[in-house]
């Protein structure tokens, strides 16, 4: 998945949104070479990858949930490998790009119930 927006995303943008208070998440790196990451309880976990352009490969709701809101809080769209689009619409998580979009849940309960992998 990759967050994408009409003007280009700059490393400074991505770090003043990411330090924002309410956001749960924190940039680490270089403006050549970082990552995004949030925090579940005791852990961290990267949710996005930056190397002069934002994406993420994630494995659970709760990923897609926090890089939905980062693209939504930068001004972009989150889009999957297929087209598909990803965002949040009042509160829920969702996906479009089918017949109808699919909805994830909540996306603070989502972030509630933290990172759970799709492969387990």
């Amino acid at each position: 998945m990759r967050v994408q927006r009409e003007s280009p995303l700059a490393y400074a943008e991505l770090a003043r949104v990411t330090s924002a208070a309410g956001t749960g998440l924190s940039l680490r790196g270089t403006p050549e070479s970082g990552e995004v990451v949030a925090r579940h309880g005791d852990a961290e976990y990267a949710v996005a990858v930056w190397q002069g352009r934002l994406y993420g490969k994630p494995a659970s709701d709760w990923e897609v949930a926090h890089l939905a809101r980062l693209a939504g809080a930068l001004g972009a769209g989150l889009v999957g490998e297929d087209g598909e689009t990803y965002g949040v619409r009042d509160g829920v998580l969702e996906q479009a790009g089918g017949a109808s979009p699919y909805e994830f849940g909540k996306v603070d309960d989502i972030i509630a119930t933290g990172p759970a992998r799709w492969d387990t």
